[in-house]
């Protein structure tokens, strides 16, 4: 079998990947995203442009010297074509929740498979998620309920747990509100011998 490796330190995309049956090792891709973040940004990119740049180059920069292909994938928040990174405390996390409230956004989940240090294939769906207008005592009891662990989200939602509820539409594929679309990847690592077909 062709080995798969994952470039991503993500417990929730290894969990993705391991609960789909793909054996694989993960590694840190050593981006600096939040640089590569800012030079897209002063040219325009838009929040889609971000997601399938950073996967792409987690990709090739772990693939280089390394057998078999290798997976790099990244997420980002788009609110009205506003990117959002990640929060960095559960005060950002309330404030990001809050401006979400009653609000439509898209997550963009980019996957990029490299061999040899190029880029072999990628995709990027989109989910649209319309939040609901949940009261404070909601968010109070949420925030309380996860904590820190709302901070691997970009949304700072749990959507496998009770994150669900913060929600009144869903359109879009569960994996790639998880932030590893999976299908065509799978049909991909199949069709280059990493899975039985």
């Amino acid at each position: 079998m062709t080995p798969v490796t994952l470039a991503s330190k993500s417990s929730a995309r290894a969990r993705v990947l391991a609960a789909a049956g793909v054996p694989f090792e993960a590694v840190g891709a050593g981006v600096d995203e939040g640089t590569v973040k800012e030079e897209l940004l002063a040219k325009g990119a838009t929040p889609r442009d971000v997601a399938v740049a950073l996967a792409e180059r987690k990709a090739v920069a772990a693939s280089q010297g390394r057998a078999g292909l290798v997976i790099g994938a990244d997420q980002t928040l788009d609110l009205n074509g506003q990117l959002f990174d990640k929060a960095e405390s559960l005060e950002e996390a309330r404030e990001r929740l809050t401006t979400l409230r009653g609000q439509v956004h898209k997550l963009h989940s980019a996957v990029a498979i490299a061999e040899d240090g190029v880029v072999i294939w990628r995709e990027a769906p989109a989910a649209t998620l319309t939040m609901r207008s949940f009261s404070d005592a909601f968010l109070d009891g949420y925030l309380a309920k996860h904590g820190d662990a709302l901070l691997a989200s970009v949304g700072c939602y749990r959507l496998e747990d009770n994150g669900v509820q913060l929600f009144e539409a869903i359109d879009g594929d569960y994996f790639t509100i998880l932030g590893l679309p999976l299908m065509g990847l799978l049909d991909l690592l199949r069709r280059r011998g990493a899975l039985a077909a």
